[in-house]
């Protein structure tokens, strides 16, 4: 029996958790899931978006899965993400991104892993106003956080077989902070008996969107994951499929990585498959590796099936498509 926290989100959050905690119990995996809420809804009766419940039981059990929260725009709360990443130390976003069967994409082939340093960078959110007119953000990159993320990314690689880590950065511009995040890199590369390519953020950019294959592990600074993480996302059929976990040394949170979409909430529309391969990593990671591949496999059988939700093209509900896969359990 596993012991793990599960946050329910806002929007479509509630729905998506519940078809994956179908399939997870369907599966044979035994969990007693500690059922935590946060978002905007909270706010209401909390006072806050983040309550230190939620906190106190990540600690305790050690490891979350989340569906998502609504941050919002320009003004109010700051994003709960951010804040899970900060209380918890989870230093290392990882964002495994490869072709899923059936969805149609521009590239065959895709199996890009992106590694993004998760705690500090322009996110760490040190503003100020100078005058009516003028505000100031500051990029803050240590050798410390770095050289960790460097780690991680290179454990990661060896630990799956990959072949080469690219560190991104735009050195060339920003000479003192990407510089040390790149000389980090450089230092942590020593160690492992595996190439260290390096290329500018933007060319990246540009060599994704013209030949993705070219490419294995990603290696980035928190900003520029964030976007190269999306753009990643897009190569392999949007946001809705894509993955994602943050990892440190004593916790991990994993999650799908789109929005809350509460244009469609509660109308049995939302699409599960993200947060699935989210709960597959997760399950990866607690050693029921097993009831991940059985999972994975009838996934990917009900979209070979051409059984999909409407943004994959399809005309399922989420609650079918969640029966599909269990179904072929």
């Amino acid at each position: 029996m596993h012991n793990i926290t599960l946050i329910k989100g806002d929007g479509i959050g509630p729905e998506i958790s519940d078809a994956v905690l179908k399939i997870i119990e369907a599966s044979g995996v035994q969990i007693n899931w500690d059922v935590q809420t946060a978002g905007a809804d909270v706010i209401e009766i909390e006072g806050v978006p983040l309550p230190e419940r939620v906190i106190d039981s990540v600690k305790k059990n050690k490891i979350a899965l989340k569906s998502p929260v609504t941050t919002p725009i320009g003004k109010g709360f700051r994003s709960v993400n951010v804040q899970l990443r900060k209380e918890l130390d989870l230093y290392a976003n990882l964002r495994p991104c490869y072709n899923l069967p059936n969805v149609k994409t521009r590239y065959d082939g895709v199996d890009i892993v992106v590694v993004r340093e998760n705690t500090e960078d322009l996110y760490a959110g040190i503003e100020h106003q100078v005058d009516e007119d003028t505000m100031e953000s500051i990029k803050r990159i240590t050798r410390s956080a770095s050289e960790r993320i460097a780690k991680f990314a290179f454990d990661y690689a060896v630990k799956n077989n990959r072949k080469f880590v690219t560190v991104v950065t735009k050195a060339n511009i920003c000479k003192l902070s990407d510089g040390l995040f790149l000389d980090s890199a450089r230092n942590i590369a020593k160690n492992y008996n595996l190439p260290l390519k390096e290329i500018l953020v933007d060319n990246c950019c540009m060599q994704l969107v013209q030949n993705p294959n070219q490419f294995d592990v990603l290696l980035l600074p928190n900003l520029y994951g964030d976007i190269v993480s999306d753009l990643c996302a897009g190569l392999i059929g949007g946001l809705g499929v894509a993955q994602g976990a943050n990892i440190g040394n004593d916790y991990a949170v994993f999650e799908p990585v789109h929005g809350s979409a509460p244009d469609i909430a509660g109308q049995d529309k939302a699409n599960p498959t993200a947060m699935l391969m989210s709960a597959i990593e997760m399950l990866n990671y607690i050693g029921e590796v097993e009831a991940g591949k059985k999972i994975k496999f009838a996934l990917f059988d009900t979209l070979k099936s051409d059984i999909k939700t409407a943004d994959l093209g399809g005309s399922v509900s989420c609650s079918k498509f969640t029966n599909e896969i269990i179904s072929r359990l």
